[in-house]
């Protein structure tokens, strides 16, 4: 463990995360040393309030941070961060879906203009509002400390509150490509691709199955989307949604109980002749032969 003396060194070189069993929590942002991020997904949802000058990229595009911005980060979408100005000030929460889904178990972040794959995640805020929204932060801050009973429902009325200052807001459209973009879009469109499977219950089908599926979530042309993946990993996108998806037919088969029926549904086939002639022209066997 830090002592007193070293602890804000230590804060400064680590990177801010949610433990398993935690749902919420908030930082200042000059708590943390000013080191790029790298290139990454994180594993919960983020809210930011910018001060000082940076740069961040998302999916296939980079942004110029070059006033106060509030950003959006989705765990669906691999971006990365490094800083200009030597100066970084601001706030920053992450929590995860259930934690806004303990009033409203019918949530869906991805859903969210704000946290919807393919949207804006930067609004760049005037004086009016950037004193707001550092009141909201500065609030979170200080009810996180108490012993308050009910201090996440507080916590959690914080977070609708930033949500909703946002949807008032015009995102920011001064995006500019980026030169790595093919690379980021593959990242984006296999990240997507991943987070697809498992496959947990025979009642849910896959709702991304083709490469225009996958093209429209992250609000690509799928001839662009086609090129990236191809130009980065030498394979089409149409033969990486087959490997994975023969990958989780093969453990469905073999680790399940599921019908065959079943188990086509949940991987988005409306017919099982559909799913057994996939697999077949695939491995050479049907799915009932393997099992």
């Amino acid at each position: 463990m830090p002592t007193p003396e070293n602890a804000k060194d230590f804060l400064a070189n680590r990177l801010p995360a949610l433990d398993f069993k935690d749902q919420f929590t908030a930082f200042e942002r000059q708590t943390y040393a000013s080191k790029p991020m790298s290139y990454n997904r994180r594993d919960f949802y983020k809210i930011s309030l910018a001060l000082g000058s940076s740069r961040l990229y998302y999916a296939d595009k980079g942004i110029e941070l070059n006033r106060p911005a509030l950003i959006f980060s989705n765990p669906m979408i691999p971006y990365a961060w490094e800083p200009v100005s030597a100066k970084q000030e601001g706030f920053f929460c992450l929590f995860t879906e259930n934690f806004l889904k303990a009033k409203d178990r019918d949530l869906v972040l991805q859903d969210s203009p704000l946290f919807k794959v393919g949207a804006s995640p930067v609004f760049f805020v005037d004086d009016t509002q950037l004193k707001y929204i550092s009141s909201i932060f500065q609030n979170m801050l200080r009810e996180f400390d108490t012993d308050y009973i009910h201090k996440f429902d507080l916590l959690r009325n914080h977070v609708n509150l930033l949500l909703h200052e946002a949807m008032k807001m015009q995102p920011s459209a001064g995006y500019f490509k980026h030169q790595n973009a093919a690379a980021r879009i593959t990242a984006m469109f296999l990240e997507l691709l991943e987070r697809q499977f498992p496959v947990d219950s025979p009642q849910h089908a896959l709702k991304l199955r083709t490469p225009n599926d996958y093209a429209e979530q992250l609000s690509v042309h799928v001839n662009h989307l086609n090129r990236a993946v191809k130009e980065i990993t030498g394979k089409t996108t149409t033969t990486h949604l087959a490997e994975r998806m023969l990958s989780e037919a093969r453990a469905l088969l073999k680790h399940t109980d599921w019908t065959i029926n079943e188990i086509a549904y949940s991987l988005g086939y409306e017919y099982p002749t559909y799913f057994n002639n996939f697999f077949k022209k695939q491995t050479g066997v049907t799915p009932s032969s393997l099992r």
